[in-house]
């Protein structure tokens, strides 16, 4: 049970002395809590010198870590109530006070910079870096370098473009003729080589323009930039992005396992190669467990319709223990997915973006076909029966994976065990 504070006793609670004296006499840590009624937490900051008050922990060098905020202060007793912030939320590349403790116990054992930097996950450059730049007269304090690195951290500008001036009047005229923030940042270095005041980076444009609260650009150029905006757009996460098609994609996640290790027959792996120009293309399919090879003619183009219309009549061919499903990239060639699957109950599953592995054979197979159709040629003066010809000859080599039998025997073995 935590013990409440209450008035007697050094710390204020009435048990905190007769904990000091089992201290004392040699009695452990636990014990001594636990005679006394306290928690072995609040016991760890007794024997610290940790004080609480105000929703706070105040440690003896100092310190004050507020509970709500998880924010460090250091209490500057020459200067009181004057705090300095040492530590916040912040970005992972800033070192943490907690790491700049480490960094001084580790030099204090002789450790390298390579070995601290390792430790931390940090290079060990930036141990150097800090070293350098926090240390006095060559001693490394962790406290002082976090305070040091907190007051130096706050920074108040105002924004160069806020006053009037040849600077704002040169991107003011820049903007007014529909220039980039980009090309102004460049252009000023061109036109002003020797005067560093002429300096303002894209950056501070774009803050100018949408950052009322520093402004300077906000009336004078509310339509200046090319987009119209006055407000920056902000850029969509992964979950609030339009999907790309209208019917919901099953990913290849929830595929079934036996699917992944291509111990049941009859599971697919397509795409298209596309011809000059993407006016014709070709639907390659590829059987996991024997790499089977089909294709699709498409002479006139590749819209989700005409894909669909090729993809239906080819798994159709099969026998209905051969079409268990389809993977496929999240080419908007697919987008009838649906129509797809009801028209041949089989299911179709998406690769993740940028993952051509998942399709794996499917892609081998590409590879082996521009053989017969280098990339950059018209595609559509291929008939069906060329393209069943380039088939036979694929599932009539023999394939090192499956042992030196070809596609076709395999298949012909699936077709004659059942």
């Amino acid at each position: 049970m935590r013990a409440q504070g209450t008035p007697g006793g050094r710390g204020g609670h009435p048990g905190r002395a007769e904990y000091d004296r089992l201290r004392s006499s040699g009695v452990r840590r636990r014990e001594a809590a636990a005679q006394v009624g306290i928690h072995e937490r609040t016991a760890e900051d007794w024997d610290k010198g940790i004080r609480k008050s105000n929703g706070s922990r105040l440690r003896p060098d100092g310190r004050r870590v507020v509970y709500n905020t998880g924010m460090t202060t250091h209490v500057d007793a020459r200067r009181a109530p004057a705090m300095t912030v040492l530590e916040a939320d912040l970005h992972p590349r800033f070192l943490t006070l907690a790491e700049r403790e480490t960094i001084a116990d580790l030099r204090q054992h002789k450790a390298s910079l390579r070995e601290i930097g390792r430790q931390l996950g940090r290079p060990a450059s930036t141990i150097k870096r800090e070293l350098d730049n926090r240390s006095v007269d060559g001693v490394y304090r962790p406290y002082a370098a976090q305070r040091g690195w907190a007051t130096d951290r706050a920074r108040p500008k105002h924004s160069k473009l806020a006053a009037g001036g040849r600077l704002r009047d040169f991107v003011t005229g820049k903007l007014a003729v529909h220039w980039s923030p980009e090309q102004i940042c460049h252009a000023l270095v061109k036109e002003f080589p020797d005067d560093e005041s002429m300096r303002v980076s894209a950056e501070t444009i774009y803050q100018a323009i949408y950052v009322q609260a520093r402004g300077g650009l906000r009336r004078e150029v509310a339509a200046a930039l090319r987009t119209g905006r006055t407000r920056r757009k902000p850029r969509k996460q992964p979950d609030q992005r339009t999907p790309r098609f209208i019917d919901p994609m099953v990913m290849i996640s929830e595929r079934p396992p036996e699917v992944e290790d291509r111990a049941v027959p009859g599971h697919w792996e397509g795409d298209l190669i596309v011809g000059t120009r993407s006016e014709s293309a070709i639907v390659t399919l590829v059987e996991r467990s024997t790499r089977y090879v089909m294709l699709g003619h498409l002479p006139g183009g590749h819209t989700a319709e005409e894909v669909r219309d090729v993809l239906v009549p080819l798994i159709g061919s099969l026998p209905a223990h051969l079409r268990g499903s389809l993977t496929w990239d999240q080419g908007c060639e697919m987008a009838a997915h649906k129509q797809f699957t009801v028209a041949t109950n089989v299911p179709v599953y998406f690769c993740d973006p940028h993952s051509p592995w998942q399709r794996g054979s499917n892609e081998n197979t590409n590879g082996l076909l521009r053989q017969y159709f280098p990339k950059g040629t018209d595609l559509s003066i291929h008939g069906a029966e060329d393209l069943e010809h380039v088939a036979q000859e694929l599932n009539a080599r023999p394939r090192k994976t499956l042992d030196w039998d070809t596609p076709a025997e395999r298949l012909r073995d699936l077709l004659t065990a059942t």
